[in-house]
């Protein structure tokens, strides 16, 4: 009786394992950088900050935001995956590498920015 007890513990305790290695590889590790990954997109920001289409983009528009982001589900190679945000009161502008050795960042297009139909967050209300 202390045998199949034991049995069915470890089965459940197998399969709810393996449910969530299951979760986090399929579903969770696509889009959470690792830390070398947090790294490459740390440079990307720099990059794109240091871009000519940014310096044109901050002489006509107020950026409130940057945000670096990963998604390995769009699909494509190193490092097409990786992108740069960067938020304006009008829109979202979205900067990618240029070539393989992600040497310069240029505009891949924009996208719906928030802002537009809303007000900012900061300053925090209390």
């Amino acid at each position: 009786m202390k045998n199949k007890i034991l049995i069915t513990i470890l089965i459940i305790s197998i399969g709810f394992n393996l449910f969530l290695f299951c979760r986090w590889f399929i579903f969770e590790q696509a889009y959470e950088p690792s830390e070398s990954e947090q790294v490459i997109l740390s440079e990307m920001v720099l990059k794109t900050v240091e871009s000519k289409e940014y310096k044109k983009l901050a002489e006509k528009e107020n950026i409130i935001a940057i945000d670096a982001n990963m998604d390995k589900n769009k699909g494509g190679m190193f490092p097409y995956y990786f992108g740069v945000s960067v938020r304006t009161e009008i829109q979202t502008y979205l900067f990618a590498c240029s070539n393989e050795q992600c040497s310069e960042m240029e505009s891949a297009g924009t996208t719906y920015s928030r802002y537009k139909d809303e007000d900012p967050r900061i300053p925090f209300e209390k």
